[in-house]
């Protein structure tokens, strides 16, 4: 199997890598991330002081917000929110047909 691939603007042969997982113990929740994302892939999520997710955001135990993907089929591979991340959190691959 092969690799989806594309092509730039110049001709030149891309291969896209989708966005799989971001380590939250890394990711500080800058949100740099976020603002360059265009398709609404990514999103904050509050982790309690054990590092479980908190689905009430008004909880008093919230410990910190870090960033989730919450619409992965969003993805176009372009990588924008791994370049700009200041804590390398993210993990890609490329999608085979």
């Amino acid at each position: 199997m092969s690799a989806v691939t594309g092509l730039t603007f110049g001709g030149k042969t891309w291969t896209p890598e989708f966005a799989q997982a971001i380590d939250k113990d890394k990711c500080i929740g800058c949100g740099r991330c976020y603002k360059v994302c265009g398709y609404n892939v990514l999103t904050l999520k509050a982790l309690d002081e054990d590092g479980e997710f908190v689905d009430d955001e008004d909880d008093d135990e919230i410990e910190r917000k870090v960033m989730v993907i919450a619409n992965q089929d969003n993805c176009i591979g372009c990588k924008a929110c791994s370049r700009i991340c200041p804590k390398n959190c993210y993990t890609h691959a490329a999608l085979n047909n």
